[in-house]
C-alpha cells in the first residue's frame, strides 16, 4: 500500500516541527493512541487502539528514524503488531517547507499488511488509514492554529504583532533533543498511520 498527502499547517515551520515533537500534542491529536515512548536511541514504541471495517484491536508498533534534517525532513522505518488482526512494516519520508506564514507538511508512505488487515481488502484498510491520516490532521491544524495562529477575524489585518523575548528563566534545549524529538513526532504520526495500514 502506498499513501501520500500534503497539509498546510497554521504555524511556522519551526513551530510545526516542535508540534510534532511534542509528546502531548501528538497523543492527543492522533486516534486512538495510548501511550508513545522512546525505548533507544531513535526508535519510539506506540500503543493505540484502531478498527478497520470489521477488525477492531490494540496495536503494537515501533519506529526507527533516520535521515533527520530539522526542521526540514527525516525518514521513519515501521513495523506494528495487532495480534490475531494482522501486523504491518514499512517507511515513510517526511518533509516540511514555509507557505507564508504556514507550513506545508508532505508525507509518503508505504506499508504492507498481513493477517486479518490483509484479508479485509485494500480499498478499505486504505479508507480506514486516509481517514486516521485526516482526524489526525484535523486536530493537529485546530491545535498549532489555536496555539500559534491569530484569531481569524485577525488573520485578515495587516498588523503584526512584535516578537516576544525569550523568557531566560526557560530551560535550554539542543538542536540535537529539538531533532530527536521532533523525529519521534513524526514517527507517532506514522505509526498510527502505520498501525492502521498493517
Amino acid at each position: 500500500m502506498e499513501m501520500s498527502g500534503e497539509q498546510l499547517v497554521p504555524a511556522s515551520q519551526c513551530d510545526t516541527w516542535l508540534g510534532l515533537n511534542d509528546p502531548e500534542i501528538l497523543k492527543a491529536c492522533v486516534p486512538g493512541c495510548e501511550s508513545l515512548e522512546r525505548i533507544a536511541d531513535n526508535e519510539y514504541q506506540v500503543l493505540m487502539v484502531a478498527r478497520i471495517g470489521p477488525v477492531s484491536a490494540k496495536f503494537k508498533g515501533k519506529l526507527s528514524l533516520s535521515d533527520l534534517k530539522p526542521p526540514h525532513s527525516y525518514a521513519i522505518a515501521f513495523e506494528g503488531q495487532g495480534g490475531a488482526a494482522g501486523f504491518g512494516k514499512g517507511s515513510a519520508q517526511v518533509q516540511l517547507g514555509p507557505e507564508g506564514d504556514s507550513t506545508k507538511l508532505n508525507y509518503q508512505v508505504k506499508a504492507n499488511v498481513g493477517g486479518k488487515l490483509a484479508q479485509i481488502g485494500s480499498r478499505l484498510v486504505d479508507a480506514a488509514a486516509r481517514k486516521i491520516a485526516q482526524d489526525f490532521f484535523d486536530a493537529f491544524n485546530e491545535k498549532m492554529g489555536s496555539l500559534h495562529g491569530a484569531p481569524a477575524a485577525a488573520r485578515h489585518e495587516e498588523h503584526h504583532a512584535a516578537p516576544v523575548p525569550r523568557d531566560p528563566d526557560l530551560p535550554t534545549v539542543s538542536d540535537a533533543s529539538l531533532v530527536f524529538l521532533a523525529a519521534g513526532s513524526l514517527v507517532v504520526f506514522v505509526v498510527a498511520l502505520i498501525t492502521l495500514l498493517g
